[in-house]
């Protein structure tokens, strides 16, 4: 299997079904920030909405409004070459790469598990890919039959970010206790973000103090989110980011619509208000955090 980034990668974009969505189309711009943040995870490569839009579209339209760049993320093969593609097609792109912990089941039951997990790590060593992820564990979707592959992988890509000294997006659901576990029995990478975070506030302060970043998307913004306005609430400004986890999360007012980075600055000011601060302080707080995460665009 070669690590080799596909000369057509258009091929790999998936269509997203229009299943129990209500309005497809993307909402208007939002009003620009004044100091410019980064969209911290998202997934472009995934078509959506009535009138998809082109990568560039993409990273046009969110410039407009102050999102300097976005952090590109894969969750199998094919998505993370495509990441790794469009991080050198664009400047104001960067890479992470590997396989979603609710991936990893399915290349375990076809023997192909280590194998895929060699692709990742020669893409990791890749210039412009800057983390792993996401990566971790779900035990909403994987059942007890799939645990185990989720763990080997999970260790696996902790393996690369530490070799590759490179970042790590992890993406927990229904497993915040397994997932420390796993971090404290193997060792964390330098650089470890809860992509979505979804803990509270007590989750929160043990993250940060173990070094931990945590990312909050849209989802923030949702009325029955109390919990995760209560992490945001108590975490060390040095620690936060803001991403979107597109076409996913949606920020209020617009739930159930396609995300896009460009929406970014509906949960950056969201944020704001709920810390009671300065708009444009935390703007400078978030794009520092992602530099201080990822580096240099």
């Amino acid at each position: 299997m070669s690590a080799q980034v596909p000369s057509d990668p258009s091929q790999y974009v998936r269509e997203r079904t229009a299943d129990g969505r209500k309005d497809l189309r993307y909402p208007d711009a939002p009003e620009p920030l004044a100091v410019a943040v980064y969209d911290n995870h998202t997934h472009l490569e995934i078509a959506d909405g009535d009138s998809p839009l082109t990568l560039v579209e993409q990273l046009d339209r969110a410039e407009a409004v102050g999102i300097a760049g976005v952090v590109q993320v894969g969750g199998d093969i094919e998505s993370s070459q495509w990441c790794a593609w469009a991080a050198e097609q664009d400047r104001r792109v960067l890479a992470a790469v590997a396989l979603h912990p609710n991936e990893a089941p399915e290349y375990a039951a076809a023997g192909r598990l280590a194998e895929a997990i060699e692709v990742i790590d020669a893409l990791a060593a890749q210039p412009r890919v800057r983390a792993v992820g996401e990566t971790g564990l779900d035990f909403f979707r994987t059942g007890e039959d799939g645990i185990a592959a989720q763990v080997e992988s999970f260790e696996a890509h902790i393996a690369i970010a530490k070799r590759h000294r490179i970042a790590m997006q992890i993406h927990d659901r229904d497993a915040h206790q397994a997932v420390f576990d796993t971090l404290d029995r193997v060792g964390a990478p330098e650089k470890t973000v809860f992509h979505c975070f979804s803990g509270d506030a007590d989750m929160a302060r043990v993250a940060t103090d173990r070094g931990y970043w945590l990312s909050f998307a849209g989802n923030v913004t949702f009325k029955n989110a109390e919990n995760l306005r209560d992490a945001l609430r108590v975490a060390p400004r040095d620690r936060i980011l803001v991403e979107t986890d597109a076409p996913f999360l949606t920020p209020a007012p617009y739930r159930g619509r396609p995300n896009a980075p460009y929406l970014v600055p509906l949960t950056v000011r969201f944020m704001a208000e709920t810390l009671e601060t300065d708009l444009d302080e935390l703007c400078a707080q978030l794009a520092a955090n992602t530099l201080a995460v990822y580096g240099e665009f």
